[in-house]
């Protein structure tokens, strides 16, 4: 079985879109944070598999079309790769809030999704976001979680390691990864 990283996208890849009610629509709007291709590189090397697991509700919301939203991640798988960064795949919900679905975060649809399409055990895979939801849905797929908390602006709300950056929150990982440490 395979271990995996799975990502949040907006806030843990790219910068957020200015207010709740706005979101990233097009390649050009993706402002890339900085060290994640890095961040990426380097959960590669260490034999991570790495899948994006976001909500989408701009589809269900008609700002843009699945295809649409599909061409913006594949821009921006393409855009990593150049820069020696591989996404092995890409996960989202595009449903609205109302009916509840199993896919959208914090439920762990996406990733029992991705674990069962790629052979991935969860027990060692981590899920890293910035949000209450992330989190929820890494601890109930089973996996460790990590919480991007950046400028200390709120708790960890559960999560098994808090960082300000993806970059930072990788080392933590590859850290307790070699050392073969339990998480605190």
């Amino acid at each position: 079985m395979r271990k995996a990283v799975f990502l949040d996208r907006d806030g843990v890849i790219n910068r957020k879109a200015p207010t709740e009610d706005e979101y990233v629509t097009r390649w050009e709007q993706m402002e890339i944070l900085p060290g994640v291709a890095e961040a990426v590189a380097r959960l590669n090397s260490a034999g991570f598999h790495i899948y994006l697991v976001t909500n989408q509700r701009s589809v269900a919301k008609g700002l843009m079309t699945a295809a649409e939203l599909e061409a913006v991640h594949v821009e921006l798988c393409k855009h990593l790769a150049k820069a020696g960064a591989r996404i092995d795949g890409v996960y989202c919900c595009p449903h609205e809030l109302e009916p509840p679905c199993d896919c959208r975060k914090p439920q762990p649809g996406m990733l029992f999704e991705a674990a069962r399409a790629h052979d991935i055990d969860l027990r060692v895979s981590w899920m890293i976001g910035d949000s209450e939801k992330d989190v929820e849905a890494g601890k109930r797929a089973g996996c460790r979680t990590v919480r991007l908390v950046p400028n200390g602006k709120s708790s960890n709300n559960g999560a098994d390691v808090v960082a300000p950056s993806l970059l930072s929150a990788v080392q933590k990982i590859l850290e307790l990864t070699a050392a073969n440490l339990p998480v605190s």
